[in-house]
């Protein structure tokens, strides 16, 4: 198809190859402290947050230098609201970072399958899957999800390479000098920091494909004893992250306008 670029095209296969790691990692580590008789059965919220922190970072590494490794609904809308992404590549980015996640939640439960099967509680599976609230208030739950994801997206849009300058003179100009993989770290910190100070609520999904893709495959796949998939929840997930990040973004546009009136 003629809208279909051979760009956009690598660039939606990089979302889902980096998506598909993401969820991999981030669930992975959620079934290993979560399942029953796994290695690392009961090692706690930081153990996950460090994980999911550890999951952004090795997705963007992977991904990052071909698509910008948004590996997130919530941040691709805010680089568009913010002017920094064609709105005309949203839907293929969205569509590739939900497919992956799909494919990386199947891969957890592959991974897992024993686990799962000596797991008697449906909602620690479920939690492998999706995020789900500490105590249930959606007003205030969708409240946390918009304002973490505004974090996020804040962090990523003010997030920079150093420079240096070259030449002297009439002919000195600024150089932007790249961190090479260790730049994906900043990224991957960020989401640490909000797993361990802002993850208490709704166990922080902070991303619509991180969330959903996994539940739908949760509802799709035969997982014994496997209980229902909470629906009534799941629009939180989706629609609070999405808020945040325009928040991010349009806070973002008003910068220059902002600072220099102070």
């Amino acid at each position: 198809m003629d809208f279909l670029t051979a760009e956009l095209m690598a660039n939606m296969l990089a979302e889902f190859i980096g998506t598909a790691i993401l969820i991999l990692l981030g669930n992975g580590v959620v079934a290993n402290v979560l399942l029953s008789e796994t290695k690392g059965h009961g090692s706690g919220l930081i153990v996950i947050c460090a994980g999911w922190g550890l999951a952004v970072y090795t997705a963007v590494l992977c991904v990052g230098e071909i698509s910008g490794a948004h590996i997130n609904p919530a941040v691709t809308i805010g680089l568009a609201v913010a002017g920094q992404f064609p709105w005309s590549d949203v839907g293929g980015f969205v569509a590739a970072q939900m497919a992956g996640a799909m494919l990386g939640s199947a891969i957890v439960y592959l991974f897992y399958i024993s686990h799962y099967d000596v797991t008697e509680d449906a909602g620690l599976k479920l939690a492998t899957f999706s995020t789900g609230p500490a105590i249930r208030n959606l007003p205030l739950n969708f409240l946390c999800e918009a304002i973490a994801t505004f974090v996020l997206v804040y962090a990523v849009l003010l997030t920079t390479d150093p420079t240096v300058m070259l030449g002297s003179g009439s002919t000195e100009h600024e150089v932007k000098v790249g961190l090479g993989s260790i730049g994906a770290l900043r990224v991957g910190l960020v989401v640490f920091a909000i797993g361990v100070s802002l993850g208490g609520t709704t166990g922080y999904a902070i991303n619509p494909a991180r969330d959903l893709g996994p539940r739908i495959i949760h509802a799709l796949l035969p997982i014994r004893g496997k209980g229902g998939s909470d629906w009534s929840y799941a629009p939180v997930p989706v629609l609070g992250p999405i808020v945040g990040g325009i928040l991010a973004a349009s806070l973002f546009q008003t910068h220059d306008l902002l600072f220099s009136a102070l």
